[in-house]
């Protein structure tokens, strides 16, 4: 393997891990054909996915899993009724061992995979949790993937390893993947076999991930991270810094989107990525449960409220129900601490970086410009002409801020945050801040359909 790894430009450790997360697709294909009752199943998808984590990072990555999964299903048999909040922190001790700056080297370990595992685990005992609640007390995301029942050790276990889809996610619930395991709801077995097909849609995912890679591999010689630190990035006037910045930040992504093709691809054919027929003539089956990025989604967002709906979607969605939902007071509308206390959650499970946390704060107060002033500009907007030009404003100001402030998640360091963010003045911390200030001075009036209701 080191011939191969040398060869390809990266360390054994990365190519045996690339190795394993690949053959994830094939293992996944297989689970469909696995025969018997359920049990057999959820089995297979245990023992699979503690295999391939085996292959992938060694003995003791199982080891590292088995402790919070142990953790997890002890507090949902011993206390039911406190499990959700004392899982939801004791969970979070992964972040010890959370390792950037391997990651950012060019390694890999187990950590990013112990990530997946750890909102697998929350989101279970928390639905079971829920499980206790009165129905009309809950919301609908809550109604839908409640647990009435503890699921047994085996349905666990298979849930948490999947396949070796906790390498790299997406994140799903426990209620589809019993469902799916067991041929209920949509994953109903026809007299032709499982439905639909899902080989189209796996060769697209395939496709989109050989592109991204070879994407990055062209462009990442050319933007390393190293040089936010070198005398010559020093050297640049203020518009090639900033540049500098947006490429780096552009050329990580594609990381990002092949990893995630590849998790498509594999969830896609193993038939639990499917949520469903579209509501088109004929009718088309759609992937969503599969789905973690919208690439143009991402690269053309029109404004920075859009970032989450489209970037690590699955996790994004996780937060939502789980984190941002819940901190909202009945009969009272969500304001930015709800939106900051989830971005801060969101950078501790990623780990204790100064990078991280600088980012995910950073994003908030680009979410928060984005959508308290310029959005509202937007709706308050009298002539197409105005209303173009703030769609033209919230585009460049998303693109801007977004990639000034990926350098800090990239990076991690406080210095070397700090030092990329100086180069270029803050520029990316003192719009969306400006703007938000702005915003308290000076208030669009309210749109013409609002006064009309008024009157009414």
């Amino acid at each position: 393997m080191e011939s191969m790894a040398s060869a390809i430009g990266v360390s054994v450790a990365v190519l045996r891990f690339l190795l394993c997360f690949v053959v994830t697709i094939p293992v996944s294909f297989f689970h469909r054909f696995v025969p018997g009752r359920p049990t057999a199943r959820h089995l297979y998808a245990a023992a699979t996915g503690a295999i391939l984590s085996y292959m992938s990072f060694g003995f003791s990555s199982n080891l590292h899993f088995l402790v919070p999964m142990l953790l997890g299903y002890a507090s949902m048999v011993l206390c039911r009724k406190y499990c959700g909040i004392i899982t939801f922190f004791m969970a979070f001790g992964h972040v010890y061992y959370m390792s950037g700056d391997a990651w950012k080297e060019g390694g890999i370990d187990a950590t990013g995979a112990l990530m997946v595992i750890t909102l697998k685990i929350i989101s279970c005992v928390i639905n079971y949790n829920d499980g206790l609640l009165k129905e009309d007390d809950l919301r609908e995301a809550q109604k839908k993937n409640r647990l009435l029942k503890l699921p047994s050790v085996l349905e666990y276990m298979g849930y948490c390893l999947c396949c070796g889809s906790h390498f790299a996610g997406p994140v799903y619930e426990m209620k589809d993947y019993l469902d799916w395991t067991e041929r209920k709801g949509i994953w109903q077995d026809t007299k032709t076999g499982l439905s639909p097909s899902p080989y189209w849609a796996t060769f697209r995912a395939l496709f989109q991930a050989a592109l991204c890679m070879g994407l990055y591999l062209y462009l990442v010689p050319h933007y390393p991270l190293s040089r936010f630190t070198e005398p010559v990035y020093q050297e640049y006037g203020f518009w090639k810094r900033l540049s500098y910045q947006y490429m780096s930040g552009f050329t990580a992504r594609w990381k990002y989107y092949f990893i995630w093709s590849i998790s498509e691809a594999s969830i896609i054919i193993s038939g639990l990525g499917f949520s469903g027929w579209s509501d088109s003539n004929p009718r088309k089956p759609r992937w969503d449960r599969a789905k973690n990025v919208d690439i143009l989604g991402v690269e053309l967002a029109k404004s920075s409220v859009q970032i989450p709906l489209v970037w690590n979607i699955q996790v994004s969605t996780w937060l939502r129900h789980y984190v941002y939902e819940r901190l909202i007071q009945k009969g009272k509308k969500p304001g930015f601490f709800q939106l900051l206390a989830t971005q801060t959650v969101s950078a501790v499970w990623h780990g204790l970086y100064p990078g991280y946390i600088i980012f995910f704060v950073q994003s908030a107060i680009m979410i928060a410009g984005s959508r308290a002033v310029i959005y509202r500009w937007q709706q308050a907007s009298q002539t197409a002409l105005f209303k173009k030009l703030l769609d033209l404003l919230n585009f460049a100001y998303t693109l801007l801020v977004l990639n000034y402030s990926c350098v800090g998640f990239l990076v991690l360091s406080l210095h070397e945050t700090l030092t990329a963010y100086g180069s270029v003045y803050y520029i990316g911390t003192i719009i969306p801040v400006a703007v938000i200030l702005l915003g308290k001075v000076i208030k669009p009036a309210r749109p013409a359909r609002s006064k009309a209701r008024k009157d009414e």
